[in-house]
């Protein structure tokens, strides 16, 4: 791990339909989780090892500057290109940190995670929850033993249905992104109900689905190396299946889908999320 001084902490967006983040906020380089289908690790990325960690020791300072310039109050996304709750978080207190800066600026925040450690800031987020907080948690099995193969250093999954149940009964707003499912892997019908009949149990806000896996290059050889390792004979049946396609679907989708949109309609979840919507708006809306 290597501490690095940063030129900027927020990146502005065009407004993501799905996610709904304005800015993006990134405290750390790299990644410990580990996960095999990282899009992280592809080449456009430029972040070379994805497990070398480099910490922004001046993130706190910029923040700060940055949010007090910001004459567009939009969502700060955190978790799109690593997780904010990797181990190393658990000792750097950065994160918790910066959520309290963006308490004190009044910005809503949008935070991704793999983790349950995202429970100890439970306190700071519902400060934010007055403007507007959300906290999607990934899960793409409801098997702890194969979470443990293909996500390896982060919390198993039924830690993470625990953290949604346990954020959602305290007024958060928490959901689910429930991708990617890895074809021919964890992408079957039965798979997928076992793991949306985990999620309903958590009560979640929102579960939002995509039954597909993104494979470049970088993060496709070093999908493939754990496939031959974790799944012998799979990579041949990718590589014949999807060639060099960034985008590949699982052949389920279509009965993936259907399934999906069934048992969520049944429960009363839906599959997108609600975005901050500024005041001025809402006030708007009256009129």
């Amino acid at each position: 791990m290597d501490r690095i001084l940063s030129k900027s902490i927020l990146s502005s967006l065009k407004e993501d339909p799905w996610f709904g983040t304005k800015y993006s906020m990134n405290i750390y380089r790299g990644c410990q989780h580990a996960c095999i289908y990282c899009d992280s690790r592809s080449s456009c990325y430029q972040l070379g090892e994805l497990s070398h960690i480099r910490v922004k020791e001046n993130a706190l300072e910029l923040l700060n500057k940055e949010l007090r310039s910001k004459r567009v109050r939009g969502t700060i996304g955190t978790g799109s290109m690593n997780d904010p709750y990797m181990p190393v978080e658990r000792k750097e207190r950065i994160i918790r940190e910066a959520l309290k800066t963006i308490a004190h600026h009044k910005f809503p925040v949008h935070i991704i995670t793999k983790s349950d450690l995202v429970l100890r800031d439970m306190d700071v987020i519902k400060e934010i929850s007055r403007i507007y907080a959300a906290v999607s948690i990934t899960i793409t099995t409801a098997d702890d033993k194969l979470s443990k193969i293909i996500e390896p250093v982060s919390p198993a999954s039924s830690f993470r249905f625990n953290a949604i149940s346990t954020l959602s009964a305290n007024g958060i707003y928490t959901g689910i992104t429930l991708m990617p499912l890895l074809p021919f892997i964890n992408d079957t019908v039965k798979e997928l109900k076992l793991l949306l009949e985990k999620a309903i149990d958590a009560k979640p806000g929102y579960i939002m689905p995509a039954f597909a896996l993104t494979l470049r290059e970088g993060s496709r050889e070093y999908y493939y190396k754990m496939l031959d390792k974790h799944f012998p004979g799979m990579k041949e049946r990718y590589i014949r299946e999807f060639g060099n396609s960034h985008n590949c679907v699982s052949p389920n989708a279509k009965a993936l889908y259907e399934t999906f949109y069934k048992i969520t309609k049944a429960a009363g979840i839906p599959y997108r999320m609600r975005h901050y919507q500024p005041e001025e708006t809402e006030q708007l809306s009256l009129f």
